[in-house]
């Protein structure tokens, strides 16, 4: 009983389509420079911590100038500010470094700056001729740095700066706690003279200003504190000021996803749309749809059309053969079972005593024929079991062809087998094949006449190739074309199917092989050669 495979679907789920894929990945690729402005941030706090720095630098190098001064010109009886502990240093580190602090996420914003207020008293005269001397500095050290800068004496009265001198800033957070010896740095509001570009709205950098107070020390007290401020650098600004060049290059790469969403349809999803309407086309039988796609798009595309067209075609020519095939069994079991109905009927008939009675010479013929049916359909049947199992016989095992000839002559003693060449070699097909192969040759040429069969092996390439000649009567040149269809014979009469050629050629397939009848030509021997080709099996394949 032949096993019928159950039926195979694809389990029903939702799966997207690949131009839904396609469009998602279009999507993201034109998003990825709309979701790189949210990434900027990180990228607008290590400007705050640049700024920060620079800040620090910037002031120490002052503040040193600023303490130098002092100490040079500075009467040794001038009144400092608070006293500043000795910071604990390590001997094998000499440097005191000021790290920049400032987090633009997790740090309070302040409000804008105090406006500086009338001192309670007015600065030191020593103060005061420091600021003139260091105030051109200043305002050269802005120019180039975009930075603001006061020096304030140590009760916090401005004494160089462009604006606020003579006024008090000891009242800002941030210069209190320098005026105690401490270094501090604060983020506040920035209110800007002009009219912010539109893009600013995105950013919060955009709206900082970054204020550092510095203490000057002097023999441990607090001489005065460098006020420094600054605007952070930002990259909105860059990009608004250059926004005709950011449309373009938005423009580019709105224009490339939409070329690349052209490819993929063309190269992807329309080949494979087309593929799917020509296989719904071919299920319902269309055969016109046997052809090849008008575009293939990919080189993959392509191989899979072709695979799928050569799978049809192969199933359609199957489909083909089972018609034909089922045509020609009904062909030949109808005359058999035709002839056992008349001669059972007439056998009936002679049942009847009202009829004339038959001879008994004549119910032995009836009865012979009906036994010689029967055994005909019998044979029938047989090769057909044969030609199924040779269609489906499993194609693994190996062996030689010299064992199948030693059953072959023990199998066929009216004719004299003689076998040559490179029989020993093992082919890869089982022993029970390669016996069925060589039998139905010989018992073909059995029943043409033939007493004697060659069997000539030699290696070609991965193959073995066998010629099986016989002597017998041959194929005639008008026979040739049709000895390995199925159910063609010239001896039907002697009993014979015509199956055994078209077993031999399944067999042989089912193996990778194949088997040909070899030419007719004027120096051709008599009688019937055929060529088996078969692959070798991997122990007796050349090495490369």
């Amino acid at each position: 009983m032949i096993d019928r495979p159950p039926n195979i679907e694809v389990p029903r789920k939702w799966r997207p389509s690949v131009g839904l894929i396609v469009s998602l990945v279009m999507a993201t690729a034109l998003a990825l420079p709309l979701a790189g402005l949210f990434f900027f941030r990180i990228y607008e706090n290590q400007l705050i911590h640049q700024t920060e720095s620079e800040l620090i630098g910037q002031s120490a190098a002052i503040a040193a100038v600023m303490r130098r001064e002092l100490e040079t010109r500075a009467p040794a009886n001038i009144r400092l500010g608070a006293e500043v502990p000795t910071p604990k240093t390590d001997p094998a580190e000499p440097y005191t470094p000021i790290m920049p602090t400032l987090d633009l996420t997790t740090d309070d914003m302040l409000g804008r700056r105090p406006d500086a207020r009338p001192a309670a008293a007015p600065a030191d005269a020593e103060f005061i001729a420091l600021g003139a001397r260091l105030a051109p500095d200043l305002v050269e050290i802005q120019q180039v740095t975009l930075a603001g800068f006061r020096l304030l004496d140590p009760k916090g009265v401005v004494i160089a700066g462009r604006e606020e001198i003579g006024l008090s800033l000891a009242h800002v957070e941030e210069v209190a706690e320098a005026l105690e010896g401490r270094f501090r740095s604060v983020m506040r509001s920035r209110i800007s003279k002009h009219e912010p570009p539109p893009l600013y709205s995105w950013s919060r950098g955009t709206a900082v200003r970054v204020f550092t107070a510095m203490p000057i020390v002097l023999r441990g007290r607090v001489a005065g504190v460098v006020y420094a401020s600054r605007t952070p650098s930002n990259i909105f600004k860059n990009f608004y000021d250059e926004r005709g060049k950011v449309a373009l290059a938005a423009l580019t790469i709105v224009s490339l996803a939409l070329l690349i969403g052209f490819v993929f349809q063309r190269t992807i999803t329309r080949p494979m749309r087309e593929l799917m309407r020509r296989t719904a086309a071919i299920g319902r039988g269309d055969r016109s749809a046997l052809r090849p796609l008008a575009h293939h798009g990919a080189m993959e595309i392509a191989q899979l059309s072709q695979s799928f067209l050569d799978m049809a075609a192969n199933l359609q020519n199957r489909s083909d053969f089972i018609a034909t095939f089922a045509a020609h069994v009904s062909h030949e079991l109808k005359s058999p079972l035709t002839s056992i109905q008349g001669a059972a009927e007439l056998l009936r008939d002679d049942l009847d005593p009202s009829a004339q009675g038959m001879s008994t010479e004549d119910r032995r013929r009836f009865l012979d024929n009906i036994i010689s049916d029967a055994g005909r359909l019998t044979a029938v049947v047989q090769r057909l079991r044969e030609l199924a199992r040779a269609e489906t016989t499993p194609t693994s095992g190996s062996t030689t062809a010299a064992d199948a000839v030693v059953d072959l002559r023990s199998g066929f003693e009216t004719l004299g087998i003689e076998a040559n060449g490179d029989l020993d070699r093992a082919i890869r097909i089982s022993a029970e094949s390669v016996r069925i192969v060589l039998s139905h040759l010989a018992d073909n040429a059995a029943r043409h006449g033939a007493t004697q069969l060659t069997i000539a092996a030699a290696v070609q390439g991965e193959d073995l190739r066998i010629v099986v000649w016989d002597n017998g009567s041959g194929v005639s040149r008008a026979n040739r074309d049709k000895v390995f269809d199925s159910f063609f014979t010239t001896r039907r009469n002697s009993g014979g199917t015509g199956m055994g050629l078209a077993i031999v050629r399944a067999m042989l397939r089912a193996h990778d092989g194949s088997i040909t009848l070899a030419g007719d030509g004027e120096d051709a021997p008599p009688g019937a050669a055929f060529v088996l080709t078969i692959p070798l099996a991997e122990r007796d394949r050349p090495q490369s």
